[in-house]
């Protein structure tokens, strides 16, 4: 027999291979399943939040604030709630907006009450809270220098451009694709109705833009933050344009007709809505503004700093009548605002306005664009040119200078005594008003509407 000593070395030296090969199998298994593991476990997307720029910059209140398309920044809707969460509430106070009842006529009133009821149900839902509040803004709108000034006009902001409507569902579609149920519609209805006769929602104070909590919009960064109704973040204009003596724009008068609300609205229903077709509804062979050469679009008569919205024009004596709306269309091109005035006698065009008695008199067309209130007019000197219909006719305008002196008035007569009236002053054929002497506006603008300001938008 071995020693006791020798047989433990022969033991350890038949134990130590098995050892060894036991050890690297579990080395290896120890490798092995945290790889697979890995491998085989799902992806995890970290988004990354991309830098939200910050402006501090408060318009004055001697500036217009610029009205911003809707554009959203590039985050992940959970990414965009931890954002919004991180701008904190305004500390200022909120006070309540001043009722607003909406005048004007029966037809008129309809289509604003229909207007603003589409505009709480597409932005809010069938939820009289939000519809609400939804209402505040839009009234808050209407009565800010830099909106519209009527609840369509409001509503329906930048819906004729692909990009840049104020209210995505009046360019996206979301019209087309579904309708409110006659339940819904009627409880919009109810909510637009009690907003436009006096209804002030508090909460959103002079809010002005809201957006939900789930998308970050690149103007959210400039705003005030005042509050917040379910889901959505309702804010101001910092510094003076969000205060109340801002809201200071009156009522436009007047309610569009627009097209995109006929499928809802019967008041809305048989409208063009569409500017240019209704700037050229009247002509009776309308010539297409893009046919007009860029080289015959003149400058404004304020190009030197003044007033960049009219424009005194001496036209061709060979032009054809018919394209006078469409020169003016052209040369008018985006301005919400244009006020375009034209003569065939280069000695009677105006350098600068407002235009002399005799100027105006020997105006041979104008044409007025207000897209605020959906007004554009064209109208003809029918002494110089016949028109088709006598609504294309502007007034009679007698120069002062032209004018005789007024001759004193014989004793009245037996003979005179039965004998009819001198008439007033002669009228352009067609006019629309009975007599100049009862009407003493027949003297005023060549249009028959009020010129109004232009308003900055």
């Amino acid at each position: 027999m071995l020693p006791l000593q020798d047989q433990r070395s022969a033991s350890a030296a038949t134990i130590s291979p098995l050892l060894i090969a036991i050890l690297a199998l579990v080395a290896l298994l120890a490798i092995a399943i945290p790889a697979l593991l890995v491998a085989n476990s799902p992806r995890v997307v970290v988004h990354k939040r991309p830098p939200v720029v910050i402006s501090h910059r408060v318009v004055p209140k001697a500036e217009l604030p610029p009205v911003e398309p809707v554009q959203l920044q590039a985050v992940d809707p959970d990414d965009a709630r931890a954002i919004n969460a991180s701008v904190p509430f305004s500390t200022l106070p909120n006070p309540a907006a001043r009722p607003f009842r909406l005048p004007g006529a029966e037809d008129s009133r309809a289509r604003g009450i229909d207007c603003l009821a589409a505009g709480v149900y597409y932005e809010a839902g069938d939820d009289t809270v939000g519809q609400r509040a939804v209402a505040q803004v839009i009234i808050n709108r209407l009565r800010h220098p830099a909106f519209p000034k009527t609840v369509c006009g409001v509503v329906f902001q930048g819906a004729e451009r692909g990009t840049g409507c104020q209210f995505t569902f009046t360019c996206d579609g979301a019209m087309l694709r579904y309708t409110p149920t006659a339940a819904a519609w009627k409880r919009a209805r109810e909510v637009a109705e009690l907003a436009l006769n006096g209804t002030v929602y508090k909460a959103v104070g002079h809010a002005t833009h809201y957006h939900t909590d789930w998308v970050v919009p690149y103007w959210s960064a400039s705003l005030e933050k005042i509050t917040e109704v379910h889901t959505h973040l309702f804010f101001r204009w910092a510094g003076w344009w969000g205060t109340p003596p801002a809201f200071n724009r009156g009522y436009a008068g007047a309610e569009p007709n627009v097209p995109q609300m006929a499928r809802l609205s019967p008041v809305h229903q048989g409208g063009t809505g569409d500017l240019l077709a209704l700037e050229l509804a009247e002509a009776e062979k309308p010539l297409d503004p893009e046919a007009i050469p860029d080289s015959a679009v003149p400058a404004p008569l304020g190009a030197a700093g003044l007033d960049n919205n009219s424009f005194a024009v001496t036209l061709d004596r060979s032009m054809n009548p018919e394209s006078f709306a469409a020169l003016a269309i052209k040369t008018c091109g985006e301005r919400a605002f244009c006020k375009f005035m034209a003569w065939t006698d280069a000695k009677q065009t105006p350098k600068q306005l407002p235009a002399s008695p005799a100027q105006s008199a020997a105006m041979s067309f104008s044409y007025l664009r207000d897209q605020n209130v959906g007004f554009a007019k064209a109208l003809w000197n029918c002494q110089q040119f016949k028109r088709p219909s006598p609504v294309q006719c502007m007034r009679a305008q007698v120069p002062a200078a032209a004018a005789p002196a007024p001759a004193p008035a014989p004793a009245p007569t037996p003979a005179a005594a039965g004998e009819a009236k001198p008439a007033g002053p002669v009228l352009l054929t067609g006019i629309r008003k009975k007599s100049a002497a009862a009407d003493p506006a027949a003297a005023g603008p060549t249009t028959d509407k009020p010129q109004p300001s232009p308003t900055p938008r």
